[in-house]
């Protein structure tokens, strides 16, 4: 499985990132303008620590009955008339799609922003297929637009444009010869889309959460499109990761209080969407067949792992909104589908060390994350481990690093030794900037050590 959305390498993705100044400032404007928000709003919701250890227990109970929920809602949406398929890759919850559009001569299909199947490359599937696959988020839209951009935010996926860069995009894709006024842009391409959704064979969705006691899927929206995509289509298809489900509407309602607030500082989204079956025969509304595809794309390897509580995720994105790293490099200097703290300590063990090892650098380990998840998954602590286990038991390390911290653990491990490097440390600062020191010291600078050690202060003065 890939979800690397990148080919360059880790230094080349943090160079491109960082000498972004357009990108670096609008991710730190929207930083403090959300994360003020959702303070506010949690102050206003009163007693947060307590509703992240109700929310961190729900979602821990889940995971240890995730096999019971699963069948329970299985079962029930197939009463509803729903049509579930398990899958457990990445290509065969694509085949099933593929399958369904196929035996209906689906031509064109209208999306919903859904994570899930950018993970699984569904858009890509269907268009070499030759189905015509349009977004309908507006952020979706606009990364579809500019040439299929990735999205560097899980929940604001266009964090990293402006409104220029925005209206230059629809000026050259679409004939667009307004202004930048975001007003007029969104005027722009609501009409573009209404078409779409008229035209549309099939809508495609992700599933925020499964309601496992009523067989119901449920979306949250802002804009009205999942609506639209929902209703208009006579063939609705749900992807869904099979983690994503609660027991009862109870649990619910507490998952959305602290998604919603989490997300974008909001006490309730603008459109939340249940969705129990196929449109009845007295209903005016909504799609004649449903299906419902449960992804597992490596879930069965985190579950089973020691960092199965990553799973507990809702996918809010204020760890990432949390993350200094993040502020400096955007979504986009991770070079995975999953970036930020969420990305660090789910990547790896989802999709292998082998091909992810790198993502691990980009932490300091300062946990700010998990001070601000809503369901309590301890990150920094899951990223501390994912790199011992990419040295210790995998030996993934290359290059100097090896030798660098071995010199330094004999150094740490001999009294001789240290006793010489501390005297010498005060000649520091006449080492040339090369190597490794010269990526250390391009940002900042060394402080000065003084000539006076504290174990020469200490036996000096010691009685």
């Amino acid at each position: 499985m890939s979800i690397r959305t990148s080919d360059l390498s880790l230094k080349e993705r943090l160079d491109k990132e960082l000498g972004d100044v357009f990108m670096r400032k609008s991710i730190g404007n929207a930083q403090d303008l959300l994360n003020k928000k959702r303070n506010d709003a949690f102050e206003e919701l009163g007693n947060y620590e307590e509703w992240r250890e109700m929310a961190a227990a729900v979602r821990h109970h889940v995971l240890e009955n995730l096999d019971y929920y699963l069948n329970q809602f299985a079962d029930k949406a197939g009463e509803n008339g729903a049509h579930v398929i398990f899958t457990r890759t990445a290509k065969e919850a694509t085949d099933a799609a593929l399958e369904i559009l196929t035996n209906k001569g689906v031509k064109k299909a209208v999306k919903s922003k859904s994570m899930v199947t950018e993970e699984v490359g569904l858009n890509e599937a269907l268009e070499e297929a030759g189905i015509e696959v349009i977004e309908t988020d507006l952020g979706e839209y606009i990364l579809q637009t500019d040439d299929h951009d990735k999205p560097s935010h899980i929940v604001v996926p266009a964090l990293h444009k402006n409104r220029d860069r925005i209206r230059e995009v629809f000026a050259a894709k679409k004939g667009y010869t307004g202004d930048n006024v975001p007003e007029n842009i969104t005027r722009f391409v609501r009409g573009l889309i209404r078409k779409d959704f008229l035209e549309a064979d099939v809508g495609i969705t992700g599933c925020n959460f499964a309601v496992a006691e009523s067989g119901t899927v449920t979306l949250v929206t802002n804009e009205g499109n999942g609506r639209f995509v929902t209703t208009a289509p006579k063939i609705q298809i749900v992807f869904m990761g099979m983690e994503r489900i609660v027991p009862t509407f109870t649990e619910l309602d507490m998952i959305f209080s602290m998604l919603v607030r989490s997300a974008v500082g909001a006490k309730l989204t603008s459109y939340l969407s249940f969705i129990t079956g196929p449109k009845g025969g007295e209903d005016r509304d909504g799609p004649e067949e449903l299906h419902i595809i449960i992804v597992d794309n490596g879930r069965s390897t985190v579950l089973e792992s020691d960092f199965r509580e990553v799973l507990r995720c809702i996918r809010c994105g204020t760890c990432m909104l949390e993350c200094p790293a993040y502020r400096h490099i955007s979504g986009h200097g991770y070079g995975t589908l999953y970036p930020g703290p969420l990305g660090l300590a789910l990547v790896p063990i989802l999709a292998g060390y082998e091909d992810y090892a790198d993502v691990t650098k980009i932490c300091s380990l300062c946990s700010a994350c998990n001070d601000v998840c809503p369901v309590k998954i301890p990150l920094y602590e899951s990223i501390y481990e994912h790199r011992r286990v990419i040295a210790e038991d995998k030996g993934l390390v290359h290059g100097l690093e090896p030798f660098i911290m071995g010199m330094y653990g004999k150094v740490i491990g001999s009294s001789t030794l240290y006793d010489f490097d501390t005297k010498m440390a005060r000649f520091s600062k006449y080492l040339p900037d090369i190597g490794p020191l010269k990526e250390w010291t391009r940002e900042r600078e060394l402080p000065e050590i003084t000539g006076k050690r504290f174990r020469d202060w200490f036996k000096k003065h010691e009685t």
